[in-house]
């Protein structure tokens, strides 16, 4: 009975103590390590991460992986931290609340993960080490700690009953375990360490036997050298004790084995009529694009041969046919064009031609072109962080040759509008003619979702009073500024130069708050209007390759001044709930509506803050400001006529979102 595989990824690189600096990679390591262990296409481990935890939290995720665990289970622990040494030369394991001074009780002891090891039943235990452990290092490298303390020590051999197990660590006793290249480089990016393990098995290239298995001691060997090879400076240790062969990951470079072509068509090959020749030449091309691999590779070796020492007229046959199963892709170039930073657009390379021509492997240039395979074709997402052109390469190499696929583009700071095209004085040529991007369908969709609103809003509105005064007194100048800011949004959404960032930005922002199910049904229809157009919107994004959504970190001054103006809004909406709550238990309902708009109105603005390309960012924040001032007229309205009900709450909410509007303004008036 096979048991299961877990695995168990712990990272620390935020720490209290200002004593222990903070690490850049474990982050990245956890994220990239768990993608490819969790990929069923390479592994079938069920993985668990935990990151810039304490140490009794780590401790007990320790206890329990070891603890609960089969004789035929495999499991495998990953450790990214820093590794520190007691007076007494004991090792520790740094933790988010490590101090240096007191690490018996707050850092996770060797000895006890040791001992969690010695209890397991399992017979299958990894345990990879991403720490530092050494005293010497290259000037200018970012390294993990200091001290030297030799990990392998502290899991010496023995003592298991005959029960396997492996310690794989990233550097020896005398060595430090490198983050990055420089101590200035901010960009996070896994450790060497680890990205060479991450590399290994996502790649395939750790399967050295090309078995189509990536095996433990496999592992290893690619390890030493792909660290080796980035970093003289650090030299990988192993210390493993098992019995057999334990396989950790699958790989798709399975070493393809000629099936011999059958004895009539060799002998016709090598036959003295050329005629003879001929006809065998045709018969293995055919051979040749066969879906079974092994007999085509067969037929590739007996055609090479021929081409390469039959007569002119013979070679050229063979050589044609063999061409026919050249590795090639369907596109020599990928362009991404401009490229927003911060974004990660992705493309397909696709391969033509037989089977044959399409068992292949692909490998990257760079880093920062990642490259998944999928069958025979390849996913490659790019993740260059500094400006400028960039240009890499994508290797394909299959058992009938290697091609190499050209990746180009620019990276730039924030995506420019797209021009609308001026009409040309003279008809260009057809060949030379640009065509005209045409509107997205889901941009237009959103647009008229968006007026729509509008319209109806307003409709419904004065359709509920038989008189202008009627309107203003039943309340309907409350819905006047959402049916303002809702057109606004869907023109927007309309026009050539915002409806790529600012018009879904501003239209998903004014829907956040549209989600609150407060007033009559006629006024909640409104929003079932705004979120179905928010969507289109994101839908519209989605379909647009030359920029992905993503999170980052407050850049400037007006961030940090629009979190400082949400926050104020939700404080004061939160304490004007309480004012209701303390006057009357009827008011409980209206007092929740106060609660869940503080909720929205603080969550939008920190997702505003964090959304990137940041152009995006500014416009969602200005959708979330219209939206807060919407919501706070509305509640004025329909707050109780009471001494006890002082209103004060609601003055700090509708000052605290005008200065948001304010920000937000002004960071949309600033912004290129």
């Amino acid at each position: 009975m096979t048991g299961e595989r877990r695995a168990l990824i712990i990272a620390n690189g935020e720490y209290d103590n200002p004593g222990l600096s903070a690490l850049r990679s474990p982050a990245a390591d956890a994220e990239a390590l768990a993608e490819v262990l969790g990929d069923r296409a390479i592994s079938d481990f069920d993985v668990q991460v935990v990151r810039d935890e304490t140490a009794h939290v780590i401790a007990g995720r320790v206890e329990d992986l070891f603890a609960d665990s089969a004789p035929d289970d495999v499991l495998l622990v990953h450790f990214s931290c820093h590794g520190l040494k007691s007076e007494s030369g004991e090792l520790f394991f740094a933790a988010r609340n490590t101090r240096p001074e007191r690490l018996a009780s707050t850092a996770v002891p060797a000895d006890f993960v040791q001992r969690c090891l010695r209890m397991s039943r399992s017979r299958s235990i990894v345990l990879l080490l991403d720490c530092c452990y050494g005293g010497a290092f290259s000037q200018g490298v970012a390294v993990r700690a200091t001290g030297e303390a030799n990990v392998l020590d502290a899991f010496p051999a023995g003592g298991f009953g005959g029960r396997g197990r492996a310690v794989i660590t990233a550097s020896n006793s005398i060595e430090y375990a490198f983050e990055g290249d420089q101590l200035a480089d901010d960009h996070v990016r896994p450790s060497v360490f680890t990205s060479a393990l991450v590399d290994g098995l996502r790649t395939g290239d750790a399967d050295r036997d090309e078995d189509g298995w990536i095996a433990l001691g496999e592992l290893y060997d690619y390890l030493f050298d792909s660290v080796r090879e980035r970093n003289p400076n650090q030299t990988p240790s192993r210390d493993i004790e098992m019995q057999g062969e334990l396989y950790l990951a699958r790989s798709r470079r399975r070493r393809i084995k000629p099936s011999p072509v059958p004895a009539d068509l060799r002998a016709a090959s090598e036959d003295p009529n050329m005629f003879t020749r001929l006809g065998a030449v045709t018969e293995l091309q055919r051979r040749l694009a066969s879906e079974n691999l092994s007999v085509a590779i067969g037929a590739h070796e007996v055609l090479t041969t021929m081409a390469q020492t039959d007569i002119r007229h013979i070679a050229e046959a063979a050589d044609l046919a063999r061409r026919e199963a050249r590795v090639r892709a369907e596109s020599e170039v990928v362009r991404f064009g401009e490229v927003v930073r911060g974004s990660r657009p992705a493309a397909r390379i696709r391969l033509a031609g037989p089977p044959i021509a399409r068992a292949c492997r692909f490998a990257s240039s760079h880093s920062w072109l990642r490259v998944t395979e999928d069958g025979d074709e390849a996913e490659i997402v790019l993740e260059q962080e500094e400006l400028g052109a960039f240009e890499a390469r994508v290797t394909v190499t299959g058992p009938t040759g290697e091609a190499m696929v050209r990746i180009e583009g620019r990276v730039v700071a924030e995506p420019a509008p797209r021009p609308e095209p001026e009409a040309a004085p003279q008809p260009l040529p057809v060949a030379a003619a640009t065509p005209v991007p045409k509107p997205d369908p889901f941009a237009i969709a959103a647009g008229l979702l968006a007026i729509t609103a509008a319209v109806y809003l307003v409709a419904i509105a004065f359709l509920r009073g038989s008189s202008l005064e009627d309107f203003f007194e039943d309340g309907g100048w409350t819905v006047l500024p959402l049916a303002v800011f809702a057109t606004a949004a869907g023109i927007a959404m309309l026009l050539p130069g915002t409806r790529r960032i600012a018009g879904p930005g501003a239209l998903c922002g004014l829907a956040l708050l549209a989600v609150i199910p407060f007033g009559s049904v006629l006024l909640v229809l409104t929003g079932g209007f705004l979120l179905a157009g928010a969507v289109c919107a994101l839908l519209a994004v989605r379909r647009d390759r030359s920029f992905r959504l993503g999170l980052g970190k407050p850049r400037d001054a007006l961030g940090v001044a629009a979190l400082v103006a949400g926050a104020g809004c939700a404080a004061g909406l939160v304490t004007e709930a309480v004012e209701l709550f303390g006057y009357s238990s009827s008011r409980a309902d209206e007092g929740t509506v106060y609660l869940v708009v503080s909720a929205l109105l603080l969550a939008g603005t920190a997702l505003g803050v964090l959304l990137r390309p940041a152009a995006f960012g500014t416009a969602f924040l200005c959708g979330v400001a219209g939206g807060g001032i919407v919501m706070v007229c509305t509640l004025f309205y329909a707050m109780p006529s009471s001494s006890s009900v002082t209103g004060a709450g609601w003055g700090i909410a509708l000052g605290a979102v005008l200065s948001l509007a304010v920000v937000t303004g002004f960071a949309a008036w600033k912004a290129p």
